[in-house]
């Protein structure tokens, strides 16, 4: 069984690996002699396993191939392209990055960062086939653990994204990295015959392990966009012909809004499934989807901690069930109250999870560990319920709770109703400052295309179908919702944002 990512590479030796719009693809047995290209590479600039390389590069092809590259011998720190120098700075020197690969000729703020950090940096030169790359710059030396990674080292570092604190680095080994790639082919039933199209950016667990390593671990390919882009989703659909795409839900939103004016696109793509994860899907986005695109959607559920996948509904003939996040998809869940005992099916809790998969723990952070390992489990911060089948049903971020006066509302509760209403093209539910209750219920709004609808309207549309208490006392209609780095729409802080108070 492979246990570093070196070993998980065994895709026949010109088949396809990795692929970008416009470009040849980069064959499995050129990944495989790249990668020990790049390791002896960084062996001979003193960087070894257990070293520390920070990659900031745009999504795409080089992106998905420096990951895997750096990981067969030392620590893939990926950083988003957007920050900004002393965002850049903090992570660097969080992360103690013994250099920062870059694109050679783009201009960054990561250069500056490094520069006044003393890290040198490595200039990525890409070559003709998609993903592959020569890195120049760095002064020779001695690695102080040269060669190949072994399953117990580091391969990947990612920062949680905090909201509300100083966001906690999450180290993953080989074998983690291994055992989610493993857990994911097995759900999605990956072989070397998919290909997927990946949207999503590629400096976070998401786009790297479900669609980046998974594929190619399964000897099919990953094609590498330059990111999530509506306009342009449909012609790589066609040019492409990817097996399956996976997104989060907003991304699925913005792609059903077009899809009416590219349904002979639609009829001729060989979509097999579309996955979704990272968010909360709606179950009404799930069944358009389903509709439009004539192939099951899968709904998967993961964290960084876990390197990535934790959950995921079954492909048919299994049930898929809307809403839910579907049964245990690797590692083991179950649903624990708060003195650590866990509950019986119908009990709602908190989320604990172990398996191969799992952080061995937060870097650094004694305190952070305490709170997240429990009697061998890790606990997930989120809240839900596993019914009689083993299909998990996450009822919203614990810290995302609303608590109006002692009465606690689900969040996803509230989207999920006010999504049923034919105006409304996606919704988010949040938390109001209020000085008597603590906290009032707030929803943030956005119109289908032509469609109208006033707040009364929206708060009797809900009235009639939640308790009082549920019910929004603030509705704001937006344009756009405000999202993450990875699309994911941002509930905490949101009241803030829309200088909301009650």
């Amino acid at each position: 069984m492979a246990e570093t990512i070196l070993q998980l590479l065994t895709g026949a030796e010109d088949a396809p690996a990795i692929g970008a719009p416009d470009r040849a693809p980069l064959t499995h047995g050129a990944l495989r002699r790249l990668v020990r290209e790049t390791v002896a590479r960084l062996n001979g600039l003193g960087i070894g396993r257990g070293d520390r390389v920070a990659i900031v590069l745009p999504n795409g092809p080089e992106m998905a191939a420096a990951f895997l590259a750096v990981a067969g011998g030392a620590v893939t720190c990926p950083l988003n392209p957007g920050y900004r120098e002393e965002e850049f700075a903090f992570y660097m020197e969080d992360l103690r990055a013994r250099a920062l690969i870059a694109l050679h000729g783009q201009d960054s703020p990561a250069r500056a960062a490094a520069e006044k950090l003393h890290i040198p940096v490595l200039e990525l030169i890409p070559g003709e086939a998609a993903g592959s790359f020569t890195l120049a710059g760095g002064s020779p030396a001695a690695a102080a653990m040269p060669g190949l990674a072994e399953p117990e080292d580091v391969a990947l570092v990612l920062h949680t994204s905090g909201t509300t604190s100083r966001p906690k680095i999450v180290p993953l080994l080989q074998r983690n990295l291994c055992a989610s790639a493993r857990h994911i082919i097995a759900t999605l039933r990956l072989s070397p015959a998919d290909s997927c199209l990946n949207i999503m950016p590629l400096f976070h667990i998401h786009g790297l392990v479900a669609a980046t390593l998974a594929s190619i671990a399964a000897g099919g390919q990953v094609i590498c966009t330059p990111g999530f882009n509506a306009l342009r989703f449909f012609a790589w659909l066609d040019a492409l012909r990817p097996s399956w795409y996976t997104a989060v839900p907003t991304m699925h939103q913005a792609i059903l809004e077009r899809a009416k004016r590219n349904a002979e696109i639609i009829a001729r793509a060989p979509l097999r499934f579309i996955r979704s994860s990272s968010a909360s899907l709606p179950p009404q986005v799930m069944a358009e989807l389903e509709a439009t695109f004539g192939c099951p959607v899968i709904e998967s559920y993961g964290m960084t901690e876990a390197a990535h996948q934790m959950a995921s509904n079954p492909l048919p003939p299994a049930p898929r069930k809307p809403g839910s996040v579907g049964i245990a998809a690797g590692p083991e869940i179950a649903i624990m109250d708060e003195e650590g005992r866990l509950l019986p099916p119908g009990c709602l809790g908190e989320v604990v999870i172990r398996g191969p998969n799992v952080t061995p723990g937060y870097e650094n952070n004694p305190d952070a560990n305490l709170k997240a390992f429990a009697h061998g489990w890790f606990r997930t911060g989120d809240q839900g319920v596993l019914d009689e089948d083993g299909y998990l049903r996450i009822t919203g971020r614990l810290k995302e709770i609303i608590n109006r006066g002692g009465e606690k509302i689900s969040p996803l509760e509230v989207d999920e109703v006010l999504m049923d209403h034919p105006a409304v093209q996606q919704v988010v539910t949040f938390a109001v400052p209020h000085p008597k209750l603590g906290e009032e219920v707030g929803a943030a709004v956005v119109l289908r295309e032509g469609a109208s609808c006033t707040e009364a309207e929206l708060r009797d549309f809900a009235r009639a179908r939640l308790a009082d208490f549920k019910v929004p006392r603030h509705v704001v209609f937006l344009a756009e919702i405000p999202k993450g780095a990875t699309g994911k729409l941002q509930r905490i802080g949101l009241a803030e944002k829309l200088g909301l108070s009650a």
